[in-house]
């Protein structure tokens, strides 16, 4: 049985790592869902960390970094630190931010928010049991969250992300 490891925060606004477990679970069985969660986005690192040598077989970070300047640097030194983490377990840590101005109101951020977790919720079972399916959707313009922008060709995927089970 595969683990999936989910790493949040309390800084978030958002309860993404409800919105991943909620959509592993039904995209299919042969895994089960260890979450860890902590104060802040500079935190995931370790608890992504944390989560590899407790046996997770992926992780997937969730983090919202705020509007002012600070958060952007916060959650460049965060993502650099996922990226380490990635290096040095030789695992994917799938990274779900969201940043607050991303949306223009609270309705928009929450939508937000749950699309990127449950697509990228999806990328990382993909990864796991079906690997072929990204290999299927290589170049072709996915985004997690917002309409994708399709292929250079105005072909592939533009508007529905096949991603999907």
């Amino acid at each position: 049985m595969k683990i999936i490891g989910i790493a949040d925060t309390t800084f978030a606004r958002y309860d993404m790592g409800s919105s991943i477990i909620d959509e592993l679970n039904s995209a299919g069985t042969g895994f089960r869902t260890v979450r860890y969660t902590v104060p802040g986005i500079k935190d995931l690192p370790v608890a992504c960390l944390i989560l590899f040598n407790s046996g997770c077989d992926i992780v997937i970070a969730c983090g919202m970094p705020g509007k002012k300047p600070v958060d952007k640097t916060s959650s460049q030194v965060a993502s650099t630190g996922l990226m380490e983490v990635q290096l040095k377990c030789a695992r994917h840590v799938i990274e779900v931010f969201v940043h607050e101005d991303e949306a223009k109101d609270d309705r928009e951020l929450a939508w937000l928010c749950d699309r990127r977790a449950r697509e990228h919720a999806l990328n990382a079972y993909n990864l796991l049991f079906f690997p072929g399916r990204l290999r299927e959707n290589a170049g072709k313009g996915l985004r997690q969250g917002y309409e994708d922008a399709g292929d250079v060709y105005g072909e592939g995927g533009k508007g529905s992300n096949t991603m999907g089970h």
